[in-house]
């Protein structure tokens, strides 16, 4: 099979050259050319790489799963604002006809009349800064990580392709009740 060469004399890997079947080579290079494994420790270092990498892919789609509950439940918490000339937001449920009314028991003891109002489902949040910001970023990275996972596997070496799904794995039992709390 002929190789070209570039004015750097390093290989350059052609169509011909590129395998579409697994294979079992401890000398694949992940990356770029300068991270080739050299003998089977430095191989054996990069599928542990891959390992701890997918892990984080996981801890990380973990982190997002969180912040988006203390996100949600902070927009939840917020506290209306009067604003001057518009009516409370008190006497807007008060005028709200699909309000239910119902009594609980209020602060200084006595049962109180009050009108329970059901949120409209599905409420797109307005945009937030200190929200959207963090949450942009965090996507991002998950998805530079999500990306490097795949040209790992896209190699085609079995070492690697393992590897990730290793890591994939041990990231999900570590972590993974976390990320199932943001799917519901």
């Amino acid at each position: 099979m002929e190789r070209r060469h570039d004015s750097m004399s390093h290989d350059v890997m052609t169509m011909q050259d590129m395998s579409m079947a697994f294979f079992t080579s401890t000398m694949t290079s992940l990356y770029s050319l300068t991270w080739t494994p050299t003998s089977t420790g430095a191989y054996a270092g990069t599928c542990i790489f891959l390992i701890l990498l997918g892990v984080a892919f996981r801890g990380l789609m973990a982190v997002k799963a969180v912040c988006e509950q203390r996100w949600a439940a902070a927009a939840r918490d917020r506290r209306f604002v009067v604003v001057r000339g518009q009516q409370p937001r008190a006497e807007q449920i008060e005028g709200d006809d699909d309000a239910k009314f119902g009594s609980f028991v209020g602060p200084n003891g006595l049962e109180e009349r009050v009108k329970y109002v059901q949120a409209n489902g599905g409420r797109v949040l307005p945009f937030r800064l200190t929200v959207d910001l963090p949450r942009a970023g965090l996507v991002t990275v998950i998805a530079g990580v999500g990306y490097l996972l795949m040209l790992a596997v896209m190699t085609m070496n079995v070492g690697y392709f393992l590897s990730v799904l290793a890591g994939i794995f041990v990231g999900e039992v570590a972590v993974g009740r976390h990320i199932a709390l943001d799917e519901h």
